[in-house]
Parts: structure tokens; C-alpha cells; sequence
């Protein structure tokens, strides 16, 4: 085989349509995905993934796939519970030899490797159903990725860069914006996807701090976030009154207790957590 057929000829040939309990809307224009991963190259100042790992998430038929193997990374591992997908994945894996790698399972449930001697990025147009989850996962362990270039509801995107003082503005704000600078690669149009979602999506890169809270600080700040947020309307001085020592700790730090959630910085929850 000289080249992998074509996506669109991929996704007649298993008569592939996306499954809604997979969260799946599936991108099949190259000139997209190869502009995802341009973008993504480009605001790191790279060229390519060479001498590096990269990991897809439900690659679905298989255009970031693609798009990702041009930039030619030392390997890339694509995680997929879709059969009809893993069959796909195969066929490229037919053409692309070693450079790729098949893992049927749930990303939910899969480890990244922590001692992998080359730099680690995660590219995925994300399932929508499981998103969330995803990302909080891999912020708390953001320090063995190089990069993570992921696509998202807009309206989790804009939740993710958030500042302060905006509606917006939440838990995942906090918790991303500790961990990693964000940048908004580009937003697409739900005809850009089939079927078509009633929402337009965002492409966000993440690039890890160079100082990032250690991972028993980040649960204090998911603990202090989780009780702030549940009661957002609330004075933080009623929302988070069952935690020890609070105003005592609000007085040390000069923060005010009549201020409710949204109006602390991420910086802020960070000082109170090491606090706690």
C-alpha cells in the first residue's frame, strides 16, 4: 500500500456514523485538522513533533491522526473503545508501521507512561460527554506533558481561560489556570463537523507552568473551589465556613470574607490551600 486511503473513502468504506453515547462528532475536512496542528506548532515555535510522543484520544476515523503523523512525531498512540474505529486505526497502522500505536480502552481509565524518556503532548478533539473529567485529570499531572492540544465545547473553553469577575469563571478556571498558561487556537463552526453539533467548538493549547502546585495542593484547591462554587452567590465567608481556621487564614492572607467565588484569583485559592 503506497497510501492510506482517503477519510472520506475511511468513513464510506465503514459506513462510520458518529455515535451519540460515544459523545462523538466527528471532523473529516484535512484542511481543518492540518490547521489545528499547524497552529498548535506554531504558538509552541516548533516545526514538527520530532523526537516526541504524542497520544490521541478518540481518534474517531482518524483526521487528527493524520494531521498529527505529518508532523512526524517519533510515535503516536491513539486510545479508542470504538471497534469500528480500532479497525481504522489499524488499517493506518498498516501504512504507518511502529510510528503508530493502538490501545483499545477507556481514556478514562488509561496511565501515560512516567518515566517516558521523550517529551509527552495529548491531542484529541475530545469526546464531549467525558471532557471534563479528561482535562481534570491530566491537570493534576501536568508536569509529565509537554503540551496538550484539545478541542472542546466553546462554552467549556470559555469556562477553561475565564478571569475573575466573569460568570464564566469557575472550578476548571482555577484549576487549569494554576497549572498550565492557555492559549485559544481557533473556534469552529458546528458545520465543520458530522453530524453537526448545535454548539461551536474551541482549540485550546495547554503548556505546563514552569512552577506548578504540588498534587496534594491541588486537592485542597479542588476542595476549596468544590465548596466556594457550590454556593457561588454566596459570601465565601458562609461557603466556605466549614473549613478550619478560615477567617483566621482570610486575615492572614487580606483577603475579604464578603467577597463570594468568582471574585478570588486562582492565586488567592492557591494561598489558601497552602494554608490549610
Amino acid at each position: 500500500m503506497n497510501e492510506p486511503i482517503s477519510l472520506r473513502e475511511t468513513v464510506e468504506k465503514y459506513e462510520l456514523l458518529a455515535k451519540k453515547s460515544l459523545g462523538q462528532n466527528f471532523l473529516l475536512d484535512m484542511n481543518i485538522t492540518d490547521k489545528i496542528i499547524r497552529n498548535s506548532l506554531e504558538a509552541q515555535n516548533l516545526k514538527n513533533f520530532h523526537g516526541q510522543c504524542v497520544y490521541e484520544i478518540g481518534p474517531g476515523p482518524g483526521g487528527l491522526t493524520r494531521a498529527v503523523l505529518k508532523a512526524e512525531p517519533e510515535r503516536l498512540t491513539v486510545i479508542e473503545m470504538d471497534s469500528r474505529c480500532i479497525n481504522i486505526m489499524n488499517e493506518l497502522k498498516e501504512f504507518y508501521g511502529d510510528k503508530l500505536e493502538v490501545i483499545e480502552g477507556d481514556a478514562l481509565k488509561f496511565s501515560f507512561p512516567q518515566d517516558s524518556a521523550l517529551p509527552q503532548n495529548i491531542v484529541s478533539n475530545l469526546p464531549y460527554n467525558i471532557s471534563v473529567p479528561l482535562l481534570t485529570g491530566w491537570l493534576k499531572n501536568m508536569r509529565q506533558f509537554k503540551s496538550m492540544t484539545l478541542m472542546f465545547q466553546k462554552e467549556v473553553a470559555e469556562r477553561i481561560i475565564a478571569e475573575p469577575n466573569n460568570k464564566n469563571y469557575g472550578r476548571l478556571s482555577v484549576l487549569a489556570q494554576l497549572t498550565c498558561k492557555i492559549k485559544l487556537l481557533l473556534n469552529l463552526n458546528p458545520n465543520c463537523f458530522v453530524p453537526a453539533p448545535k454548539i461551536w467548538s474551541s482549540v485550546l493549547l495547554f503548556l505546563p507552568l514552569e512552577q506548578i502546585p504540588e498534587a496534594q495542593i491541588l486537592e485542597k484547591v479542588e476542595k476549596l473551589t468544590e465548596a466556594a462554587f457550590g454556593q457561588r452567590r454566596k459570601m465565601i465567608r458562609q461557603s466556605l465556613k466549614g473549613i478550619p481556621n478560615f477567617e483566621k487564614m482570610c486575615e492572614k492572607l487580606n483577603i475579604d470574607t464578603t467577597l463570594r467565588a468568582e471574585n478570588l484569583s486562582p492565586q488567592q485559592f492557591l494561598d489558601l490551600a497552602k494554608l490549610m
